[in-house]
């Protein structure tokens, strides 16, 4: 007997009336024969048990999610689902072995993952140059029949067995790794019925990194070429650099290997690395040329003192490469900030073809999460000094309201973090931490919300916690928005995908605004009090209104818009 979709549902936990009101729909919209399905759903509707009720419908599945956090919350929430981390999150044997570490938290400790092992290297034997697979990495079979070596590679003995197991969890750059390039390898093992996205609104971005192509001075330098011979604001200039930089690495490894240093003492490590620097240009100037209109040059980005540090050719269209990576029977697309007709032109889908349930309301309470829009001056390119300084004064003042909370300030740039900073009080001053992704002292972005979490009135000011980062209960009681986080119109393709795409410049700031309403309210007694400052909020609003989801309306006023 099939089962309806909600007796589907994780047995360890009892659905929600609006858990249940969403299932129903996406039931509904199957029976109708739709096979991609978007969910807009706001943070604390439970959307990952959603997804999970869905994976069971169907008996096998892949969970495909943003972020090692998400990854880590959806493994204690449903276990049924075997995930996949990346290599640094486990200790590698054979460093292990060589460094005689049997502790596994000592190795971890001591940076010994599987991240710096190799796990595929040439050797001379015999006098012949042959590829060594590292004693402790089993095969894909041993795990399927669990007949490998207790003393075996954790991170492929996990990765294994999510492969083997009828439901698996993946970050995005994993999933789409195999799916890109070891898809015929793993066949066999990658037939299911459906693919939940969460974070959906994040793939784009994830399939630029599979498509596109960076070129940094260092690898420039090491290929003997000179940047000055170059036109970095043109494309045939730049597929020439690749081109160029593909005959150097050849040149070396032919050099290399001929050399009779390398025949008395081969370092077989060396020629793997330039091997896969080598494979990697040659590909980026064939993609490339396949479609040569389909691709910008960003304007390099320089060093201090003007040299050129690196430069991106980006894919302005990324639809016709998402579709290998949706390849399962049925897709739901879930996310708090998505909109259906934005994300189907962006991922190349029929509209027609795509169900899209967008969840009513939200489930915290109104008073919890009220939004207030200050407008107190619009901050862009042609705003002024006083403009500036006037927001900052507002900053001051809600700090001082809320002088023993803790709170979040973002804005859209690190330059503006720092002209925060310097004009703020010096009280205030005191109280805040910049956290960025990567951080001049080194420490981490947790490291530093960590540090936050001991200070009872400390204050996080950053241009990158729009998304990704769980600020529950009092860590942070308030938070402000002070500038809006428009896409970098500086770069060459943002202005190209603007042209190509109108609907996509308001929709990509729509969406990192919502969720930066989303980093301090994370469950139904939680609650914070947003504050708005950039009068060009308004317009976003205003020009995104089909595009804002429902479970909005109230906090937003939308009906006045």
């Amino acid at each position: 007997m099939i089962l309806s979709l909600l007796e589907n549902f994780p047995e360890q936990y009892t659905p929600r009336e609006i858990q249940k009101e969403i299932i129903s729909e996406i039931e509904s919209n199957l029976k109708s024969g739709f096979k991609k399905i978007i969910l807009c759903a706001p943070t604390g509707v439970g959307k990952s048990l959603v997804g999970a009720t869905i994976s069971r419908y169907f008996d096998s599945s892949f969970t495909v999610t943003a972020s090692k956090h998400l990854q880590d919350q959806y493994i204690k929430d449903i276990p049924f689902l075997k995930p996949v981390k990346g290599k640094q999150n486990f200790p590698c044997p054979k460093l292990m072995s060589s460094e005689k570490v049997e502790n596994n938290v000592r190795a971890m400790r001591w940076g010994l993952t599987c991240e710096k092992g190799v796990c595929q290297e040439r050797v001379n034997k015999n006098g012949k140059e042959v590829f060594e697979v590292c004693k402790f990495k089993p095969t894909i079979k041993q795990i399927e029949e669990n007949t490998q070596d207790s003393q075996c590679c954790p991170y492929y003995m996990q990765k294994y067995q999510a492969l083997t197991s009828k439901h698996s969890l993946w970050n995005y750059h994993a999933f789409f790794t195999i799916m890109k390039f070891n898809k015929k390898l793993f066949e066999e093992y990658l037939d299911r019925k459906v693919t939940v996205f969460d974070e959906a609104h994040k793939i784009e971005d994830q399939i630029i990194q599979f498509v596109g192509f960076d070129i940094f001075s260092g690898q420039v330098d090491e290929c003997n070429l000179n940047t000055n011979k170059y036109d970095f604001t043109d494309l045939d200039s730049v597929i020439q650099l690749t081109d160029d930089m593909a005959y150097s690495y050849a040149s070396k490894i032919k050099n290399i290997k001929e050399s009779t240093a390398f025949q008395k003492e081969p370092d077989y490590e060396l020629i793997a690395g330039l091997e896969r620097r080598y494979d990697r240009t040659a590909q980026a100037k064939i993609d490339i040329l396949t479609d040569k209109d389909n691709f910008v040059v960003n304007d390099p980005v320089k060093d201090f003192n003007g040299s050129f540090k690196t430069i991106s050719v980006k894919p302005i269209d990324v639809s016709k490469f998402a579709n290998s990576f949706f390849e399962t029977d049925y897709q739901l697309f879930m996310s708090a900030t998505i909109d259906k007709s934005s994300f189907c032109e962006n991922m190349g889908l029929e509209k027609d073809d795509v169900a899209f349930v967008d969840t009513p309301k939200s489930p915290f309470p109104l008073e919890h999460r009220k939004i207030d829009l200050l407008n107190v001056r619009r901050l862009s390119y042609g705003s002024t000094e006083n403009d500036e300084l006037e927001v900052i004064k507002t900053i001051d003042r809600i700090l001082d309201e809320h002088s023993h909370e803790r709170g979040l300030i973002l804005t859209s740039s690190i330059p503006r973090c720092q002209k925060i900073i310097r004009y703020l009080s010096p009280k205030n001053t005191k109280r805040i931490r910049i956290c960025h992704s990567k951080n001049k002292d080194g420490k981490t972005q947790d490291e530093v919300i960590t540090e936050h979490a001991s200070d009872p009135t400390g204050v996080l000011l950053s241009s990158s916690l729009w998304e990704g980062v769980d600020l529950k209960d009092d860590l942070s009681r308030f938070q402000i928005i002070a500038k809006v986080p428009y896409p970098n119109y500086t770069e060459k393709r943002t202005k190209a995908k603007m042209n190509k795409f109108p609907l996509w410049y308001t929709s990509q700031t729509l969406t990192k605004l919502l969720q930066g309403f989303g980093r301090s309210i994370r469950s139904d007694d939680d609650w914070a009090r947003t504050y708005v400052l950039d009068a060009a909020a308004n317009n976003v609003f205003f020009k995104a209104q089909q595009m804002i989801p429902k479970a909005y309306y109230d906090v937003l006023g939308i009906e006045n818009l």
